[in-house]
């Protein structure tokens, strides 16, 4: 077409469209992803600081005569620490991880170290993984992350049984970071479907904290797990933003700049809502705290704001072009910025002074507010049709042989009473009713 027509069309739309990708990127600041979320509350952002440490001390060789804590220590007692696991006990098929019985905050927590960028094991875990390739109480998931959580929970489930067991009411939390973020959402998933191993704990005790997380998880996955999954992201975490699949981002290294014409060609031609309709997406799992302590077109960092919500549309889909996309994945940054962001809140708590009757409110209040969160999360996820795995796509990630019946299932196609119906059902399959009358997420 350029050479019959004497002028290369086809390469000035293609400029064209690539100046406007890259316009919309360097103008997207991180905190527009969040603007619209409430504000965090302390009780529930109190954990985030206190695992990030306890991550941090998975990287130490020894916690008696720690190298690289951070100030004021890791704030953990090592007579506490049921045992550490290194590569060479997991032969590579986990990250390095930490079992700790925390009795100060009643709280058995495994930690997953970060990506070691020296193991090849490591990037096995992350390649391993294909489009639609691992599916999972009726999402999708990352293969590989997926196989090293089972690996993990069958290597410390009767630990983690016994420990439960000689500690009644403590709380189970999963923390990772990175790579090992992605370990332990998964982690959380097979723990939940598998409570009878631990001694059928219950569900709202068990709770999981990515920190910097990756995209692992498909979309209905990440809503309903959002009571037990939680995602920290500090401001321009490239990460969790990733939605290129990593491991066509590693493999593509030979040839970057393809990956990024591709990458600005699907984001120019393709709306969200198509994407959004695509089951096997994958996307930061379940609820997400959002750390921001930087201004557009300012310079230096603020006190950070800690925002919070259950999104299923603008859910982190925009890198941010930024000299911070970087630093703000390292767990020691976001360990900082969460502490300052927990200090604010603390301030501000013991500025207002609340009496312990009030302060017992607010958290029943904060809890109940976000059943109620969740649930219209999954509202608005039915009503884009994503929380119906069979919902055919144009987004090019589906086979077109589906059956008409499954297509006259699609949520996308039902009247307004038939989609109400389906709703209840959703309900019904994922809460119930205590003696009270309260819905809670079932057992």
């Amino acid at each position: 077409m350029s050479i019959a027509c004497c002028l290369p069309v086809v390469e000035c739309v293609y400029c064209l469209a690539c100046a406007r990708w890259a316009c919309q990127h360097c103008f997207h600041t991180g905190g527009y992803d969040s603007e619209t979320w409430g504000l965090a509350a302390q009780n529930e952002f109190e954990p985030v600081p206190r695992l990030c440490r306890l991550i941090l001390a998975v990287y130490e060789d020894d916690l008696e005569h720690p190298q690289w804590a951070p100030p004021g220590g890791y704030g953990i007692e090592p007579r506490w620490v049921v045992h550490r696991r290194t590569y060479e006990h997991t032969h590579g098929h986990a990250p390095t991880y930490l079992l700790y019985v925390d009795h100060q905050h009643s709280d058995v927590v495994l930690a997953v170290r970060g990506m070691n960028m020296a193991k090849e094991s490591d990037y096995a875990v992350l390649l391993d993984n294909s489009l639609g390739q691992r599916r999972f109480d009726g999402g999708y998931v990352h293969n590989g992350l997926l196989k090293a959580a089972e690996w993990l929970f069958d290597a410390e489930c009767d630990v983690l049984r016994d420990l439960l067991e000689r500690n009644p009411g403590y709380t189970l939390t999963f923390a990772g970071h990175s790579l090992g973020s992605g370990v332990v959402a998964m982690l959380a998933l097979v723990a939940v479907h598998n409570r009878d191993r631990l001694g059928g704990v219950e569900r709202k005790r068990i709770r999981c904290f990515a920190m910097a997380p990756a995209r692992c998880m498909s979309l209905n996955l990440a809503v309903r797990y959002a009571d037990v999954i939680n995602a920290v992201i500090l401001q321009d975490d490239f990460l969790p933003r990733t939605d290129t699949p990593l491991e066509d981002v590693f493999k593509s290294l030979v040839c970057l700049p393809c990956l990024l014409c591709g990458r600005c060609l699907i984001d120019t031609c393709i709306p969200e809502s198509v994407m959004l309709r695509d089951p096997r997406r994958l996307y930061a799992p379940g609820r997400l705290y959002h750390i921001v302590e930087r201004k557009p077109f300012r310079c230096g960092r603020y006190p950070p704001v800690v925002r919070t919500a259950v999104p299923v549309d603008g859910r982190f889909e925009h890198i941010v072009l930024s000299c911070n996309m970087i630093s703000d994945h390292a767990i020691i940054w976001i360990e900082r910025e969460a502490q300052r962001g927990l200090d604010l809140m603390l301030e501000n708590e013991r500025t207002m002074k609340p009496p312990d009757t009030q302060r017992m409110d607010n958290e029943i209040t904060i809890e109940r507010d976000h059943d109620q969160e969740q649930k219209a999360a999954l509202r608005r996820a039915i009503a884009l049709g994503v929380a119906d795995v069979n919902v055919p796509s144009t987004y090019g990630t589906f086979s077109e042989n589906l059956t008409p019946e499954a297509d006259e299932a699609s949520p996308i196609l039902l009247d307004s009473g038939r989609r109400r119906t389906v709703w209840d059902e959703w309900i019904a399959r994922i809460f119930e009713k205590d003696e009270s009358g309260k819905m809670i997420p079932r057992t």
